[in-house]
């Protein structure tokens, strides 16, 4: 029974799109999995406190200058990336993933991309900061235009209408750009912002965004970990695509990517700030990359060592809040190996 239901259902791809959601028997375990963790890392914004927040950011001389710049920087970015992530998965992922239980898991995702992008109005909104200048980073800050338009480059074939998974080609296709979706957007050009905002944390300054970072970054890890498993498992599938030209282009587009992260970073942190450097941020991100690169089964690049241990541990520890402050609100997953 269960390899008749295998034949009829296909693989993770090229199945019948619009047939109902049969989730039952499961093929992909991985993908329940992933869904049951996004279900335990439950949250929305306004369980954070922002009232440190505002105090300290209207204080005249309680942050740097520097220290503005880089929070700006990244309300700028993560405003408009994470609606660009939603319309990836909703737009163009979920139509060519044929597979009931991984469809599931992008219904998830996809409710969080909501999340997060309510997130950055909910941080607007209480701080007082102009949204034209915020949403417009994407067209006025030149670096974080270079991230989007990189990323929208690298994923127009899956936004054809007429694009099909259907053939050799055009399942490299879909890998390529799953790729620019899953580890490059959301695997790197994440990262240093996360850096960034996180080493904020650590300092107990601007505490209620870094929070919100802090559980942005612990959804994205399990995003990350369904990204990978969904192009191993498309790649285990169709290994006739994993030729050695088509994973130097992958590693190329990462490597790519790389590079842009790290102007962004420059950019973004331009003289750095206690306990930050422009060049520890870019080190973390050649860190990142080469674990992304080994996930997917290609060969690390960079050979570097991990400047912000600090970051495993903020995504390891329970959360913690005074009940007084706002409700109880923890993390019950484990760290991914990402």
């Amino acid at each position: 029974m269960a390899e008749k239901s295998d034949k009829i259902r296909g693989g993770i791809i090229n199945g019948r799109s619009t047939d109902p959601n049969k989730i039952l028997p499961m093929k992909y375990p991985w993908a329940r999995t992933h869904y049951k963790k996004g279900v335990a890392n439950n949250w929305v914004p306004e369980e954070v406190s922002m009232q440190q927040d505002v105090e300290l950011w209207k204080k005249p001389g309680a942050l740097s200058e520097d220290e503005r710049r880089m929070i700006l920087w990244n309300l700028g970015f993560f405003s408009t990336a994470e609606s660009l992530t939603a319309n990836n998965i909703v737009l163009a992922i979920y139509r060519h993933v044929t597979n009931p239980e991984s469809r599931q898991y992008l219904l998830r995702q996809s409710y969080e991309e909501a999340v997060h992008t309510d997130t950055f109005i909910y941080c607007c909104d209480t701080l007082g900061l102009n949204p034209d200048e915020i949403y417009n980073m994407y067209n006025t800050i030149p670096s974080i235009k270079a991230k989007d338009d990189f990323v929208v480059e690298m994923t127009k074939s899956v936004f054809d209408p007429n694009f099909s998974t259907e053939g050799e080609a055009n399942v490299k296709k879909f890998v390529h750009d799953l790729v620019g979706y899953y580890v490059i957007m959301e695997g790197i050009f994440f990262y240093a912002g996360f850096a960034m905002m996180l080493s904020m944390l650590r300092k107990n300054r601007m505490v209620g965004v870094g929070e919100q970072f802090q559980f942005i970054l612990r959804d994205e890890s399990v995003h990350l970990a369904f990204g990978a498993d969904l192009i191993n498992t498309i790649v285990a599938e169709n290994p006739e695509i994993w030729t050695p030209e088509f994973k130097q282009t992958l590693t190329d587009n990462i490597k790519r990517g790389v590079e842009l992260e790290k102007q962004y970073a420059d950019d973004a942190l331009p003289r750095g700030i206690l306990g930050l450097t422009p060049g520890s941020v870019k080190q973390y991100v050649e860190h990142v990359a080469d674990r992304r690169l080994e996930r997917i089964g290609l060969e690390r690049f960079y050979h570097k060592d991990n400047p912000f241990p600090w970051m495993s541990e903020i995504m390891d520890l329970p959360k913690e809040k005074n009940f007084f402050e706002t409700r109880v609100t923890e993390y019950k997953t484990g760290e991914l190996d990402w």
